[in-house]
């Protein structure tokens, strides 16, 4: 299969891709039926809403509307999960990156690969049921790898964004498109990546395109028809704000406000092409109907002279309203960003004590900045910042035509990565990168909805990379537990209520920790990069773990194409 036509290599540690219709291959949807494989039942509102509640299941993303990636299956043990060993393996007909989160819904697994096929498994046997393949429209242009991470399943539904910015509905009995959308223009420089979000009827999806001078948004369709509800857009009209000089953690960013005021009373408000996609999941706060999610970096990435101001609402934490769209509270964590440390992974609702020691509801997300924030739900007021989970230093330098070096990278930190959480131990789990990098400036023209960077991130050869994994107590903001990896880290974590965590590493390690003490105490070689969350459930008595292992581009580690699901016996 063709997989690409061009790859952008003015960023180190992160390709930037393009498809046209001459290098594609021509796809056609398939499906496939088999006697005697799991029954494919439809999905309710209830069974979302409770899925916290659930231990057979994995119904959403990361795991429930929270996004606490936490689950109360409990048969796999610190004592016996040394027992773990392969119950099966699918592989895909596509040998690229994997980063999706396996939805498994009463035995049937759902899971996608690049280029946007979707499969449906037999949860038990891992045989397929079906599978669609997407038709790639003729243009299609994203960052950082051809991925998908994942569906979304409502009624007898399955929800899957694309490359080429489609919302499509697929029959969860069969694979066939019962309707797609539209959701913007991949010409532009749009495309989706990220899995959508189910709720109260509504399929919710945000955009990609922050290097490409696309303007970000969180959309709403109908769940049944796929029309429109309602568009928030990430950059408001008036992306300005108060010329924040500090950080969300007190920093001096060095910025040159009266140059940004020259230039913007010269150039006008930039709020037309200023990036700001959405690239994960937003959280859903049932109790209060509000949705939390991040907003990525501004563009040009690394050029703020032609971006002057604030540049809200990109590098930060938004709450609107879910039934309307409308804007609620925010928490800009870095203004006028010249060093794509925009905010990806994201946010999780738990309880956390405040300022005071008092329990309310927050909501925490894990910053490319290494930091783990602890924010209020009420208002998205930050209460503390964790410990530097990675090395920081010259914060916040200015990228320079030479290249001036600063830590952490463009990459993180923790990148796209959702974290794992145990309300029970007030923990948070991250996996973090670390890649020494240079950032070099070079002002550029918008170049309609091709790659628009402002200059270039470069990882520094004579400078080793590495990764870790980190346990944070959010209630203090210490790191109580870090086991250092040999490359960087890259996919997702899970928690579950045995007291193991899981987590992969690019070099095909899949390993299990004790999550009070980031002991190791199983591992297995899965060939490839295991680079996206894994998920866990219940079927038949037995608990399985499953994960896939395909590669990334983003870190280029080794690509393959595996679903590979583990269990005690």
């Amino acid at each position: 299969m063709s997989r690409f036509a061009i790859a952008c290599a003015a960023v180190v540690g992160v390709s930037c891709l393009s498809i046209s219709a001459s290098a594609q291959q021509e796809v056609k949807q398939e499906t496939k039926t088999a006697s005697g494989q799991a029954m494919i039942a439809p999905v309710t509102q209830e069974q979302l809403n409770a899925a916290d509640k659930n231990a057979k299941n994995f119904l959403l993303t990361n795991g429930n509307y929270a996004q606490t990636r936490f689950h109360l299956a409990r048969q796999i043990t610190r004592d016996n999960v040394k027992n773990l060993h392969a119950a099966w393996i699918f592989q895909t007909d596509v040998k690229e990156s994997i980063e999706t989160s396996p939805i498994i819904v009463d035995g049937v697994m759902y899971v996608t690969t690049s280029f946007d096929h979707v499969y449906a498994l037999d949860a038990k046997t891992g045989a397929e049921i079906w599978h669609y393949k997407h038709k790639m429209g003729p243009v299609t242009t994203f960052c950082c790898g051809p991925n998908n991470r994942g569906v979304q399943v409502l009624g007898d539904l399955v929800y899957v964004a694309t490359l080429d910015s489609k919302l499509v509905a697929l029959k969860a009995k069969t694979g066939e498109i019962a309707w797609q959308s539209d959701i913007a223009d991949p010409e532009l420089g749009y495309s989706e990546t990220m899995a959508p979000t189910v709720i109260k009827d509504k399929v919710l999806i945000g955009t990609n395109g922050g290097e490409y001078g696309i303007r970000g948004f969180l959309k709403a369709y109908d769940a049944k028809t796929g029309k429109l509800l309602w568009t928030f857009s990430t950059i408001p009209d008036s992306s300005v704000g108060v010329w924040a000089t500090k950080d969300a953690t007190g920093r001096d960013m060095h910025r040159d406000i009266a140059a940004e005021k020259a230039a913007l009373a010269k150039t006008g408000d930039p709020a037309a092409k200023l990036g700001g996609g959405v690239w994960q999941n937003p959280a859903v706060d049932l109790a209060t109907n509000r949705l939390y999610f991040v907003v990525g970096n501004p563009s040009p990435d690394l050029d703020g002279s032609v971006r002057p101001g604030d540049n809200l609402y990109t590098d930060s934490l938004v709450s609107i309203d879910l039934d309307t769209g409308k804007y609620v509270c925010h928490l800009q964590y870095i203004a006028h960003d010249v060093w794509d440390l925009d905010a990806v992974s994201p946010p999780v609702l738990v309880d956390v004590k405040d300022k005071n020691g008092k329990t309310i509801p927050g909501v925490i997300h894990a910053g490319k900045t290494g930091h783990i924030y602890v924010h209020d739900r009420k208002d998205c007021s930050l209460i503390r910042f964790s410990e530097a989970m990675v090395p920081q230093e010259n914060m916040w330098v200015l990228p320079t035509k030479e290249g001036a070096r600063m830590l952490p990278g463009a990459n993180g930190g923790v990148e796209w990565s959702p974290i794992a959480t145990d309300p029970s131990q007030s923990l948070a789990y991250a996996i973090n990168l670390h890649q020494p990098m240079t950032y070099q400036v070079e002002n550029s023209a918008y170049p309609n909805g091709k790659l628009w960077l402002g200059g270039a991130f470069k990882a520094i050869p004579s400078e080793a990379q590495s990764g870790n994994i980190t346990a944070v107590d959010y209630d203090t903001g210490k790191i109580k537990w870090q086991v250092k990896t040999p490359q960087p880290m890259i996919g997702g974590i899970l928690a579950t209520a045995g007291g193991v965590v899981f987590t992969g590493e690019s070099n095909g390690k899949f390993a299990a920790y004790n999550s009070s003490t980031g002991k190791e105490l199983w591992h297995f070689n899965a060939g490839a990069g295991v680079n996206a969350p894994p998920s866990t459930y219940t079927l038949d008595g037995k608990q399985y773990v499953v994960v896939g292992a395909g590669g990334n581009v983003q870190v280029d580690s080794k690509r393959g194409n595996s679903i590979i699901a583990f269990t005690l016996d």
